[in-house]
């Protein structure tokens, strides 16, 4: 709903509630509809008022994954010092606070693809990459191994995982003359397709990245990082 300008008058204009206003606009129709007119009308303003909060479009982008990875240390648990495992439960938790992290994911579906073109490391973000550190850390793996950890987990740390080349930006699983001009050129790939690909109405980045196939991911990254930890305390 528009805020009128009179009624917008009477609130204070804040970071806080730019960066409100501009979820606002991504969650209800995607990232491409937040213009600085819009987001300027939704909060009954002039542009050159949100100027003075936040400089430009970009400063606005930063602060919405910023804002993503605040409602995800919400939805976690907090900071980095309340983060912490005792030996042996570190897989647990670990697991606890990456599947955390994807419910945001999955309320603010645009986040993944901003955090992909942005490429920034906002106060928040650090601290829930810290966290994450202060799990395996203190749960008894050593700093090596959680560094390639780390980047053997890569976005799944963050609760979403990019797409397999092969679904393209389909929302539907390939069937009828699709497999059909498939089973002529990649036999072996549409044989997979016809066995075991879904098509899942529920699915939220295409129709084979759902919540099984990301804990199917999850679960096997971190099965085998905790194999690895114990194979470093026995040479130790």
């Amino acid at each position: 709903m528009t805020v009128s300008r009179k009624t917008a008058e009477r609130v204070p204009l804040t970071r806080e509630r730019v960066l409100a206003a501009a979820g606002a606009i991504a969650d209800a129709d995607g990232l491409d509809a937040l213009t600085m007119r819009r987001l300027a009308e939704d909060l009954g303003v002039e542009a050159m008022s949100i100027y003075y909060h936040l400089p430009n479009k970009d400063a606005i982008l930063d602060g919405l994954i910023e804002s993503a990875f605040a409602e995800i240390g919400a939805e976690v648990g907090g900071s980095a010092l309340s983060a912490l495992a005792p030996a042996g439960s570190w897989h647990g938790a670990l697991r606890a606070r990456i599947l955390g992290a994807r419910r945001v994911m999955l309320r603010h579906p645009w986040v993944p693809a901003l955090m992909e073109s942005r490429s920034v490391l906002v106060p928040t973000m650090a601290r829930y990459i810290d966290g994450t550190i202060a799990i395996m850390h203190d749960g008894g793996l050593s700093f090596d191994l959680i560094h390639h950890s780390l980047h053997a987990l890569g976005s799944r740390m963050y609760g979403f995982a990019q797409e397999l080349t092969m679904d393209g930006d389909s929302d539907a699983a390939p069937g009828g003359d699709d497999l059909a001009t498939m089973r002529e050129f990649v036999p072996h790939l549409a044989a997979m397709l016809e066995d075991v690909v879904h098509d899942d109405p529920d699915s939220t980045l295409g129709w084979c990245d759902d919540q099984t196939e990301f804990e199917f991911g999850l679960d096997i990254l971190l099965d085998g990082i905790a194999r690895r930890s114990v194979d470093e305390r026995a040479r130790r």
